[in-house]
């Protein structure tokens, strides 16, 4: 909503231009990765790749039973051959073709799975889906973090610098570690793994040393690995930007929690100057710096201004999502008032477990007229 002419961000500063805009912070993540990720051709191809996958799979019931029972016939034939350990996390793989290929309704639908079943078993799936895992591992505390309903500024913000400084390590010394994983599990799973040595050939199968000479273990390394991450690094220093992060960290002085112990003089003093002039003159903010406490009225003016800076909107997304689930066929003709009761009681689900449903009943027992009128 932060279009500059006809988003709800230009609106509002039509009417309020001292009205200060912070974006949602938890989106800009969303953002920064779907930036990284769309600057590197072969990580869009995967994800596409893998869309279709997911789709193919859950498009039938029929099909994931399958799947699943299968999937339950291998793991405990492994289990009694000592083969698969028992520990959570254990091998869990399966093959679309081997559950698809035999029971598919159609000659269409084996082939699909025959097709996705050998890109699947493919180096170039196996090293994305390797490094994917590893980066979104990264920035998934991150993304916790945002996400939760009593949001720690302060905390989220030393995350960013932390998930970046996560980043640049993995960058420059993590490559070997993670190349020798990735071999490992094709090893494992029988995944065939090119000669890094050989020259790299794009898709009409030319080598690529017609143009610059690049081997694959160069493609995997550099081309991939490495630009990934770069490209991560670089979407979290632009979304997260050094402003917002100053503004939300300075705001953290007016934190009431352990008797005001976060209550920074400079800091306020660097808020009301720097974020909000239009709101404080030059005599208010050296009147906040020299003598805060006579003028408590300008301490909660800027409090009731820091305040609206809302970086979260994970409630608000939680209870558009409890609509989807609770409001559907079989229940459209509820009324607002309930349908907005039953939304509290779901989204607050933690709370209302709770509650004694029994003594709730007798309580309204107790309020109701039980006086029969005869006739």
């Amino acid at each position: 909503m932060c279009g500059a002419w006809n988003g709800l961000q230009a609106l509002i500063s039509k009417e309020c231009p001292q009205a200060y805009y912070v974006h949602y912070f938890a989106h800009r993540l969303q953002l920064a990765l779907v930036g990284a990720f769309n600057g590197v051709q072969d990580v869009c191809l995967f994800f596409s790749k893998l869309f279709f996958i997911v789709n193919f799979v859950s498009a039938s019931p029929k099909r994931k039973s399958e799947l699943q029972a299968i999937h339950k016939l291998e793991i405990e034939k492994m289990i009694a051959s000592g083969e698969l350990d028992t520990s959570k996390g254990g091998n869990q793989m399966i093959t679309l073709q081997r559950g698809l290929n035999i029971n598919g309704s159609t000659n269409a639908i084996r082939g699909e799975a025959r097709g996705l079943d050998t890109h699947m078993r493919s180096f170039e799936f196996v090293f994305l889906l390797h490094l994917m895992h590893k980066t979104m591992r990264i920035t998934n505390v991150l993304c916790k973090a945002l996400q939760d309903k009593s949001q720690d500024i302060v905390n989220a913000m030393g995350l960013v610098s932390s998930r970046k400084t996560l980043l640049q390590k993995m960058r420059t010394e993590g490559w070997e570690m993670f190349f020798a994983d990735v071999c490992s599990f094709c090893t494992k799973h029988g995944v065939i793994v090119p000669e890094m040595s050989a020259p790299y050939t794009i898709g009409s199968g030319r080598s690529c040393s017609e143009r610059d000479c690049i081997t694959l273990e160069h493609h995997y390394h550099f081309d991939i690995f490495i630009r990934v991450i770069e490209y991560q690094v670089m979407e979290l220093k632009n979304r997260f930007n050094e402003e917002a992060i100053e503004l939300l960290t300075l705001s953290s002085a007016l934190d009431p929690h352990d008797g005001f112990i976060s209550f920074r003089i400079d800091d306020i003093y660097r808020i009301a100057e720097k974020v909000y002039p239009q709101d404080f003159s030059g005599n208010d903010v050296d009147i906040l710096r020299s003598e805060k406490s006579k003028f408590f009225n300008l301490i909660y003016k800027l409090i009731r201004l820091v305040l609206t800076l809302l970086v979260s909107m994970t409630t608000t997304k939680r209870a558009f999502s409890a609509t989807t689930i609770l409001k559907t066929d079989l229940r459209n003709k509820m009324e607002d008032e309930f349908l907005g009761d039953i939304m509290v009681i779901y989204i607050e689900r933690q709370l209302a477990k709770n509650i004694d449903i029994d003594s709730m009943t007798d309580d309204f027992d107790d309020m109701t007229d039980h006086r029969v009128k005869l006739r």
